[in-house]
């Protein structure tokens, strides 16, 4: 079973197992103490989702191959059709994420002229809450406000010292249009970035949401959540 890189760190707050669930094959908590309230600001894991990454002269061409709808430019992202998006970092190299069919496709796919599969083993963050771009006020110098009417951008920069690919989304949380940042670091930087973060987030009055309130609330795939036993 696949193990996020923030795994003690969440065991520290939610140390019973039955406050866990397994989503897409990985231990996480189903909830925290005193959860943060998503519609203001909260801080999730979200290193269950599966990604693949690919580059190359022939990546383009290999994914439209598969039927996925590539980026024309670098910098930009694209939902993909049953949940998930592709986003492209440059002219030649790619990074997936889904509920697992593609990035696994892509992951396996054989050697082919001009494409080089890059294994994605991501820390990935959801940020979401009206109070968000405070927390990156304090933490990344890019204007992610400006960046957000900028449909499709994506940015990668630094965030606390840490080399990051974020992408402005928006998600419901009851009526309410909220800002909601997707942030991908390796994981060795994971836990810094997440204690970093959090620590901000809990200042700010925000905290951790488990997989129960980020299922009602990312625009990205969770199916394959089943309850499971200690973590």
């Amino acid at each position: 079973m696949r193990a996020s890189a923030l795994h003690d760190l969440h065991l520290a707050r939610v140390p019973d197992g039955a406050g866990w669930i397994a989503a897409a094959g990985m231990p996480m908590p189903a909830a925290f103490p005193n959860e943060g309230d998503p519609a203001t600001l909260a801080l999730a894991d979200a290193s269950h989702w599966q990604r693949a990454g690919v580059k190359g002269p022939g990546a383009a061409a290999f994914l439209e191959a598969l039927g996925l709808p590539v980026p024309a430019q670098p910098n930009r992202w694209t939902p993909l059709p049953r949940g998930g998006l592709i986003a492209r970092l440059g002219l030649t190299e790619f990074f997936i994420e889904d509920a697992g069919a593609i990035a696994r496709l892509i992951a396996n796919a054989p050697a082919t002229i001009g494409v080089y599969p890059v294994p994605r083993a991501d820390t990935a963050l959801v940020l979401t809450g009206r109070d968000a771009n405070e927390v990156l006020l304090q933490t990344c110098n890019i204007n992610f406000k400006a960046l957000e009417r900028m449909a499709g951008q994506l940015a990668l920069t630094s965030m606390a010292g840490v080399g990051v690919l974020i992408i402005p989304q928006h998600a419901k949380s009851g009526a309410d249009d909220i800002p909601l940042y997707r942030i991908w670091c390796d994981p060795s930087y994971g836990p810094y970035l997440y204690r970093t973060l959090l620590g901000i987030v809990e200042e700010l009055g925000g905290g951790p949401v488990g997989m129960t309130g980020l299922d009602h609330l990312a625009p990205s795939p969770s199916d394959n959540i089943q309850p499971t036993g200690n973590p």
